[in-house]
């Protein structure tokens, strides 16, 4: 009998226990102070300080206009423990480093990391963007850069490879060949080898195994014709041209893989630096040739390093 009481009492006291924490927290008398330091969904959350492990203190309020994720664990919680790499993958998913917002996740995402264009970035920009790549343990390309840029790049990853034709800079980890099957680059002519050589450059990049067949534009096609067969290895070929850009409408005609061109700014006046081959390309009576912008090597190697991904031996 006694312990029945002792149950009925203790229960009741729980309840208005838990009635006058309730009724504390929404309670208007409360002060003003009290009342804005309560997290409320959809307003504007209190600010607080938090002790980190280094001995520093961080406020809420520092970290204004950023995205703040805040989980409370304890290392003897299983489901903590579990949830962490998540947190920490997420966080890792980009970088912001004021002028950049360094793209760590593209790789998982796409394929392969994510490439710096270094036409209107200062060499300084680019050496601070490398170096948070390359700390995320990927592989480094980037693309436009001049010689100013990569003496900047070597001053401190003395390892980069500069390749002056290309115009790119590369600092790779690994050099495996992923993708089995291969692409080919095809010029038109010489002078389109700059291009042909960023595609190359960006497909062997990405781990695919390539081989390259220049200065085989039309005004010579026994050129290409001799090469037929070694054409119809490839699981898919880029072609480069400039000019009247006939190339690639002669090789979609040859071939039964996807063509993608790549017109160039080679060419006399009426070529519009590079818009002639781009019509000439779009309007291509041959099956199977897609077309990437002007000059733009790299868009195409992309494109074609997710294709030859795809298509098996």
């Amino acid at each position: 009998m006694k312990n029945s009481r002792f149950i009925t009492w203790m229960t009741w006291a729980l309840i208005l226990g838990m009635f006058w924490t309730v009724f504390s927290r929404v309670s208007p008398d409360r002060p003003k102070a009290q009342q804005d330091a309560v997290a409320k969904e959809g307003f504007t959350a209190p600010n607080f300080a938090l002790d980190l492990l280094d001995g520093s203190t961080v406020a809420l309020s520092d970290l204004r206009g950023k995205v703040v994720l805040v989980n409370f664990w304890t290392s003897w919680c299983p489901p903590c423990r579990l949830e962490m790499p998540a947190i920490e993958k997420a966080y890792r998913s980009y970088k912001d480093i004021g002028f950049a917002k360094i793209d760590i996740h593209r790789k998982i995402r796409c394929g392969y990391p994510e490439v710096i264009f270094c036409m209107g970035k200062t060499p300084e920009q680019v050496v601070k963007i490398v170096e948070h790549i390359v700390e995320s343990g990927q592989d480094m390309l980037a693309t436009r850069a001049s010689a100013e840029v990569y003496y900047a790049v070597s001053e401190k990853f003395p390892e980069a490879v500069y390749h002056e034709q290309a115009k790119t800079i590369t600092l790779r980890k690994t050099h495996e060949n992923t993708n089995e099957g291969l692409i080919m680059v095809v010029s038109a002519g010489t002078s389109d080898i700059p291009v042909a050589e960023e595609a190359r450059i960006t497909a062997e990049f990405m781990g695919n195994r390539v081989e390259t067949l220049y200065d085989v534009g039309v005004a010579g096609i026994h050129r290409l014709m001799k090469n037929h067969g070694e054409l119809l290895k490839a699981n898919v070929i880029i072609v480069v041209a400039g000019m009247e850009g006939a190339l690639a409408s002669v090789v979609g005609g040859l071939v039964d893989c996807p063509v993608i061109g790549v017109p160039t700014s080679i060419g006399y006046g009426a070529s519009f630096n590079g818009i002639a081959p781009l019509l000439s390309m779009l309007n291509s009576c041959a099956s199977g040739v897609a077309v990437v912008n002007i000059d733009n090597g790299f868009g195409a190697a992309c494109v074609a390093s997710l294709i030859n991904s795809k298509r098996k031996e």
